[in-house]
């Protein structure tokens, strides 16, 4: 049976402030994200399953990617867990709920490395995750292939 690939598209609204950059975002800024989740596999078989006919269901894509990624970064504030930022955490900490500490200079760039890592792990066994696009505006993305990430 034909390979076929899904893709389903999320939005999430998050802030972020790159730590010693040396332009504008260095700034707390925030955008109005759009991911695309692209999975490929083959359409299931099994007669006796009501997945019959599909790749993936995608309320699983969905529940999957919001579980992952969605719910934990929407309308959060984004900030690289370095020592330079250790009383900015201290501050922001205490008056919000939402400040996602990251092992990683918070970029796009980073930020599909990090959400290809959790939804590999979290796919189902028959489905592979093929490519992330996230863009950050409306005219500035970037992408990430699994076929260039093995």
């Amino acid at each position: 049976m034909a390979k076929i690939r899904l893709t389903k598209e999320f939005s999430f609204e998050s802030a972020h402030a790159l730590d010693g950059y040396d332009g504008l975002c260095r700034e707390i800024h925030g955008h109005s994200y759009r991911l695309f989740v692209t999975v490929i596999g083959e359409p299931s078989r099994c007669e006796d399953s009501p997945k019959l006919g599909m790749v993936m269901d995608f309320g699983d894509l969905k529940r999957i990617v919001n579980s992952e990624i969605v719910d934990r970064l929407d309308h959060s504030f984004v900030l690289r867990n370095s020592k330079q930022n250790e009383e900015l955490k201290a501050v922001l900490g205490a008056k919000f709920s939402k400040v996602v500490l990251v092992d990683y200079q918070p970029t796009c760039e980073n930020m599909l490395s990090d959400f290809a890592e959790r939804l590999r792990r979290a796919l189902p066994a028959e489905v592979q995750l093929h490519s992330l696009r996230l863009h950050e505006t409306a005219t500035s993305y970037a992408e990430w292939y699994a076929e260039e990430n093995i």
